[in-house]
């Protein structure tokens, strides 16, 4: 039998501090060789395109993907399919919207406990939208935050987000009016936009903070200019392959030949100490996140068990 779980009930079941230990293990078995992923593939028509992230969890006995179709307009439709690498039957769909947001923050926030200053507890938000959301909740999972400044091209979206965000987490939050007094004086830096040119510029950089880059995932976006990028004495993606197709930040350093796509460090190796993160206190640090099946994967195998356990979801009969 194939088990539905819908958004309400994905909801109902995870939580960020164990979405950030799933992220974690799921980097950490690929970079030990013990799952697969495969980079974002895109089938493209006039009227929208559809996107495809696959990867294999050999430990969970699971392999599957993610598919979503974006509709100019009309948004995204998302849902996690898993098979049982035992049977070859598919045992879930997972409508993966609130998956996906709960997820990419957890990446970040895993970031942040690997290149992050111990002390940490002040964050700069760029980005205001669903997506942040996800940033900050991880963030404050795995760092003790006291307070975070927010930016939004729209001082409502901010000031909302920061009256919702506050009561959420029990910390100060408090809307600016630009980008710059968002990253003067906080230890970390969310950036979570879509936009096609920079939002965070190197000369606003401190030394000593560390960025989490997750809103663009192509190579014709960009939120961070190259004078940001050289400011960082490490910079860490989620996926080598990934970054290369997506990783719009990078690629004028890549062009120039300041940076290499197959030598830039993942953050898998990080976890599994084949690399070490944050070296001295003053260092600038960078996150470059786009997103992984494997991460999928792993949440929606949770998911999955958590479901079957408490009896969530309806079970259709396909797949036996």
């Amino acid at each position: 039998m194939l088990r539905y779980i819908n958004e309400k009930e994905v909801a109902q079941i995870l939580t960020m501090p164990k979405t950030v230990e799933l992220v974690e293990a799921a980097l950490k078995a690929r970079a030990e060789g013990r799952a697969i992923d495969v980079p974002r593939m895109r089938a493209r028509s006039p009227a929208g395109t559809q996107h495809i992230l696959q990867a294999a969890a050999p430990d969970l006995k699971m392999i599957g993907y993610k598919i979503y179709y974006s509709n100019p307009g009309k948004g995204s439709r998302y849902h996690v399919h898993l098979i049982d690498t035992d049977s070859g039957n598919l045992v879930a769909m997972i409508e993966a919207s609130h998956l996906g947001m709960v997820r990419t923050g957890a990446a970040s926030g895993v970031a942040t406990r690997y290149m992050a200053r111990a002390d940490a507890a002040t964050v700069g938000m760029i980005g205001a939208g669903k997506q942040a959301v996800g940033q900050l909740e991880a963030v404050c999972a795995v760092r003790k935050i006291t307070s975070a400044k927010v930016y939004s091209r729209k001082s409502e979206k901010a000031r909302d987000f920061c009256d919702k965000m506050s009561a959420k987490l029990g910390i100060k939050m408090e809307a600016v009016t630009s980008a710059p007094e968002a990253v003067h004086g906080v230890d970390i830096v969310n950036v979570i936009t879509k936009a096609s040119s920079p939002v965070l510029l190197g000369e606003w950089l401190e030394p000593g903070q560390h960025i989490n880059a997750a809103g663009s995932n192509a190579l014709t976006r960009r939120e961070l200019d190259e004078a940001a990028i050289k400011r960082c004495a490490r910079v860490v993606v989620d996926s080598r392959g990934t970054a290369r197709n997506e990783c719009g930040d990078l690629l004028p350093l890549i062009e120039s030949g300041r940076l290499d796509w197959d030598a830039l460090p993942e953050l898998g190796e990080l976890i599994a100490g084949h690399i070490a993160g944050r070296k001295a206190r003053d260092e600038i640090t960078l996150y470059e996140s786009h997103g992984m099946g494997i991460q999928d994967i792993y949440t929606g195998h949770y998911i999955l068990g958590i479901a079957r356990a408490q009896g969530i979801g309806i079970d259709l009969p396909i797949g036996e």
